[in-house]
């Protein structure tokens, strides 16, 4: 029997609202105590690892990540997608289906869950897609999906645009008890543009991606949750007006909820046009706290690190992003990690794909605009990693009950670093945050009871 005592940390679990110094015993793979007595009821040879001044927490959920595995594995496999998991501080993350081919099957499923088993460092759980191929033409076997194993079903990357479908796979999806998770985006609003339709598409003279394309199926997935009574979960919202839609409608009652990623809560459209401009949209400082020139690396106009779907918005989406994180109209937080080869993304800004990386600077960057940034207390910001996510996708984790799964997140709320290229553990380098500045790092990622992640002086070990 292993055992692990975590000591003196700031012990913050918001499912059982417990928010104070105490010690955590982890016993074969377990919660075994949690609180002043951990110590006494400790084994003969427990692992004693020094909390003191650091935030104890139950292990953080990605509930949105491209981990590229079947069919793309120069971008990411499952076990770098999970390394740099374990290395952000996540313990589970939930795969999304837009892969090749598609998770669309029973055997897919299986595929994924057996390589995750044996090269895995954190928990992947598995979501399903809606319709065959992603096509969004016809409905996927939801059925059988649900008894392989998926914890939802989404199109994620694609939209479903026959609002009749959409009407089918809600039935579904509550006959099946499983979250239905929609990627919202209305392809004859949006058609082909690349970034934000406003005054920077205009002045860079790129093709522009309204905000309405979004509200439009934020709209359509309240109405259709209102029908036909199934939870409803909007992914990656970007747009002021989707999130006052959100709004309206929770305050009505409806089964509809939303998510946020960190770079559309930190960055806006004119990153787009080069550095120097971004700062001269942003005076109050784009990263938690008052910041000035020369303290970010210089990036050029039209860097394709900065392209994604949905688009960078406006200074004021992005405020309405913050203030709906604050009021808990958006419960969750996911990084919509999305890797791709150097290759892809080393060409005109029409021609790369959209996506970056994010599982490594998750937690940094949503420390930094919302517990340093003074917007949301620690606990509430750890909820949107935790109990949020696995209320939604009906997950057994996110506590530190006692008998729980000993999957533990520790992290430094106040460590400055940089993100630095060299140091990543996933296969891909689009990241838009590289030299950046941080401010909180994970110090110890726990799965099971098995130290995955641990920080060490100079470097870090899995």
């Amino acid at each position: 029997m292993s055992s692990t005592l975590l000591s003196g940390g700031r012990v913050v679990d918001p499912a059982n609202r417990l928010d104070q110094i105490a010690d955590v015993l982890i016993t074969d793979g377990r919660i075994a105590a949690v609180g002043r007595n951990a110590v006494a009821t400790s084994p003969a040879g427990v692992e004693r690892v020094d909390a003191r001044g650091l935030v104890v927490c139950p292990g953080l959920i990605d509930s949105h990540v491209h981990l590229r595995e079947p069919g793309q594995t120069a971008k990411e496999t499952i076990a770098t997608g999970t390394a740099a998991a374990a290395r952000g501080g996540f313990t589970s993350v939930v795969c999304m289906p837009n892969t090749s081919p598609a998770i669309d099957s029973a055997s897919t499923v299986a595929l994924i869950q057996q390589r995750a088993a044996a090269q895995g460092v954190v928990n992947v759980f598995v979501t399903g897609a809606i319709t065959r191929n992603i096509a969004g033409e016809e409905l996927a076997s939801i059925g059988s999906l649900k008894k392989a194993g998926v914890v939802a079903i989404t199109d994620d990357g694609h939209c479903v645009q026959n609002h009749d479908l959409m009407r089918r796979a809600m039935e579904y999806a509550r006959m099946f008890d499983l979250p239905l998770l929609d990627h919202c985006q209305d392809y004859s609003m949006v058609t082909d543009g690349v970034m934000h339709e406003g005054y920077w598409s205009a002045l860079l003279g790129l093709r522009g991606w309204p905000a309405a394309g979004e509200e439009l199926m934020v709209a359509r997935n309240i109405l259709l949750a209102e029908l036909t009574g199934t939870p409803v979960h909007c992914q990656h919202l970007s747009c002021a007006g989707s999130v006052q839609l959100l709004r309206e409608a929770k305050q009505r009652g409806l089964p509809i909820s939303g998510e946020a990623c960190p770079h559309h809560f930190t960055l806006t459209e004119a990153a787009v046009a080069g550095s120097e401009k971004f700062w001269a949209s942003d005076g109050r400082g784009i990263i938690g706290f008052e910041a000035r020139p020369g303290e970010l690396p210089s990036w050029p106009a039209y860097d394709t690190h900065f392209k994604m779907n949905p688009p960078l918005r406006s200074a004021r989406d992005r405020e309405a992003l913050l203030a709906g994180l604050a009021d808990g109209t958006l419960e969750i937080i996911g990084s919509d990690h999305a890797p791709h080869c150097d290759y892809e993304k080393e060409v005109e800004f029409d021609a790369a794909p959209f996506g970056i990386t994010g599982l490594e600077t998750e937690l940094a960057l949503s420390l930094m605009q919302l517990y340093h940034a003074r917007r949301l207390p620690l606990p509430d910001l750890i909820a949107k990693f935790t109990v949020a996510p696995a209320r939604l996708l009906h997950l057994a984790k996110g506590t530190l009950s006692v008998g729980a799964d000993a999957d533990v997140t520790v992290f430094d709320a106040d460590r400055e670093w940089r993100f630095e290229r060299p140091a990543t553990a996933s296969k891909s380098f689009n990241s838009p945050f590289y030299g950046w500045p941080m401010k909180g790092r994970t110090v110890l990622t726990i799965v099971g009871g098995k130290i995955v992640w641990r920080e060490t002086a100079g470097s870090a070990t899995l």
